[in-house]
């Protein structure tokens, strides 16, 4: 651990009460912001969409399960990965312990990927999870909703985060992250990068379904539930490249 100020308890005292005034403020701006992602316009959706579950067929309808919100966490999990995107598995390491609570508040809960629902529920298996997993492998789903993208896509701008972006940058930006997390899910980088991370919000008002909100990349900062517990660690995120891992594939001595 690097050197780092010290205080009697009493300087301590003060300095984290100064502190305390600005978390407060962040609090109040964090509700303000709540309160306008709430008043945003809803979108009615026009097409239908199909998925396969582990039960079977459904609708975008159907995944409410008689709820009237719908909340999507959009997994990067393509048909030819192995293996899930290691960051949006360390995400959803915490899904379980929340949906059952949100499908208890009118709130239901899909992850959604286009690989085959074989290769969802295997891997659903491998991790330990329960939450629901849906493919969208037969449907436009994660393309119109900017979470994938195709290979003409790729060659140029794509959309992504509510900008047009080129991605071949990427592929060796962030200390070669996206070819280690590539790899850990069995693809190339290209392959890889023509997933993305991000959840989107739906609700059925009148019989019709709304598209309320979505959120990519820094953006689902608040959903990592890692991330919270390391931002009040003494040393914070303190990292370089990607470090995590799928939760099985950690040194036994560390975890």
């Amino acid at each position: 651990m690097s050197s780092h100020p010290t205080a009697t308890h009493e300087q301590w005292l003060a300095a984290r009460i100064e502190l305390l005034q600005a978390e407060k403020e962040l609090t109040r701006r964090s509700d303000e912001i709540d309160r306008r992602r709430q008043a945003l316009p809803w979108v009615r959706i026009e097409k239908e969409y199909h998925f396969q579950t582990e039960d079977s067929a459904a609708s975008l309808a159907d995944l409410f399960g008689g709820r009237s919100q719908l909340l999507v966490y959009h997994f990067m999990f393509g048909p030819d990965f192995s293996a899930g995107c290691p960051s949006c598995s360390a995400i959803a390491d915490g899904f379980d312990g929340s949906v059952v609570h949100l499908m208890n508040h009118d709130v239901a809960f899909y992850a959604v990927s286009r690989a085959p629902i074989e290769k969802l529920t295997a891997y659903k298996r491998r991790m330990g999870w329960s939450f629901p997993w849906a493919s969208s492998a037969d449907s436009d789903f994660n393309y119109d909703f900017n979470a994938s993208f195709s290979e003409e896509q790729m060659s140029g701008a794509v959309h992504y985060n509510f900008a047009d972006r080129d991605m071949s940058w990427v592929a060796t930006a962030l200390d070669g992250a996206p070819a280690q997390l590539g790899a850990s899910a069995g693809v190339d980088v290209e392959t890889f990068l023509r997933e993305a991370p991000g959840m989107s919000a739906f609700a059925i008002q009148d019989g019709a379904i709304h598209h309320t909100y979505s959120t990519y990349a820094r953006g689902l900062d608040g959903l990592w539930g890692m991330y919270q517990w390391l931002d009040r660690a003494p040393l914070g995120r303190n990292e370089t490249g990607a470090w995590w891992r799928h939760h099985d594939r950690y040194h036994p001595a560390t975890g």
